[in-house]
């Protein structure tokens, strides 16, 4: 018997500082059928990850206050967590594929919500298999 798909099994952290930003990312997390938890930087993102086994998509922007930017927590959650996907996110910084973790997407804001939609059940697909 196979399992059918279901997104809702696994969790997308989002890590934006801009609370109307992230609260847009939550919306499509939620509608591409993930569960959604929020943080306002980095460091907030390493404890989540630390207390939830299901994350597993970071969707980070780039530029952020704190101790580290999202380039530097993508490279230390491909470390630490393996599995986890990931997405980066910038306005105003262009992320070359040679600064990203492996197999990580990048999305120029605004992004597209179809775009990020579909790379989440693209993501979601890989998971099941």
């Amino acid at each position: 018997m196979t399992q059918s798909l279901d997104p809702a099994r696994y969790a997308v952290l989002i890590v934006e500082d801009d609370a109307l930003v992230r609260a847009e990312a939550v919306d499509l997390c939620e509608e591409a059928g993930f569960t959604a938890y929020e943080a306002r930087n980095a460091d907030q993102a390493i404890r989540l990850l630390e207390r939830h086994s299901d994350i597993r998509v970071l969707f980070t922007d780039v530029e952020m206050p704190g101790t580290m930017d999202g380039l530097k927590l993508a490279r230390g959650v491909r470390d630490r967590w393996p599995p986890v996907a990931i997405i980066m996110t910038s306005g105003r910084i262009k992320v070359e594929a040679s600064d990203m973790p492996e197999n990580g997407l990048f999305f120029a804001k605004p992004y597209p919500p179809k775009g990020i939609i579909k790379a989440l059940n693209e993501i979601a697909t890989q998971l099941h298999t």
